[in-house]
């Protein structure tokens, strides 16, 4: 009975130790904070291209339709290796045989007239200067089909990181703004969060098909792209009365 009298005052008084550290931490002021959101965004233009070329060619069985396409598509590669493409950057990326049937009247069996045969190399250019006179070689060393034509950029990383400074820049310039809108100033720094960002992939487009024509040269425009990035900044309030 001794131990529990006095084990009951011990119990209450930590209680109570704990309500007034709460009440104290109610009351005590709360800091005043600028909260701004904002986006940054560089323009950078397309350093590197992709280019998926192809060979298609026919023939009454299929070996001779491959022998054919086989004999192009080789003069299409020396070729395009002729204008300083090395060989690690030339890939086949598809090659496929299909019979070409010839349906008659109801009730006869469907007839194979001949083969169809298709060869697609990828071909990775580190240089948008090389695409016109990859493509002109290609189409006319037996390519009948440019499939796709993508730019892409190597420095992706830099041009977020870029952007994301001019984010910084807008975000505190508002808080700022906000901060002389409401009779005090901007405080320091509390938290910086980078939210969105955005970095297109490959532009791809659908450039040509056909023979190569008596052109001069094709004419490669890559354009622009746009990388952005958000974030989000958090800055202490001070105002007239506020202690510095």
């Amino acid at each position: 009975m001794r131990k529990t009298i006095r084990w009951i005052p011990v119990a209450l008084l930590v209680l109570g130790s704990s309500d007034l550290a709460s009440a104290q931490d109610q009351n005590r002021p709360v800091t005043p904070q600028v909260v701004t959101a904002a986006q940054g965004e560089v323009r950078v233009t397309p350093d590197r291209a992709t280019i998926n070329i192809g060979v298609q060619t026919r023939a009454t069985t299929a070996a001779d339709a491959a022998a054919e396409n086989s004999r192009k598509q080789r003069a299409v590669i020396e070729a395009i290796k002729a204008r300083a493409v090395p060989a690690e950057q030339i890939s086949t990326s598809n090659f496929n045989v299909v019979p070409e049937t010839q349906y008659s009247r109801e009730g006869q069996a469907p007839r194979t007239t001949g083969y169809l045969v298709t060869n697609s190399i990828t071909v990775e250019l580190k240089r948008i200067d090389q695409v016109g006179p990859v493509i002109d070689a290609a189409l006319a060393n037996g390519a009948n089909q440019i499939n796709s034509l993508s730019f892409g950029m190597s420095a992706r990383d830099s041009a977020r990181r870029a952007a994301l400074g001019i984010a910084v820049e807008r975000a505190k310039a508002d808080a700022e703004a906000m901060a002389k809108a409401a009779g005090g100033s901007l405080g320091p720094l509390i938290e910086l969060i980078a939210s969105d960002s955005y970095a297109p992939p490959p532009r791809p487009m659908i450039f040509m098909r056909g023979v190569a024509s008596q052109d001069t040269g094709v004419p490669v425009e890559p354009g622009q792209e746009v990388v952005r990035a958000g974030l989000s900044g958090r800055w202490q309030f001070i105002g007239t009365s506020s202690p510095r």
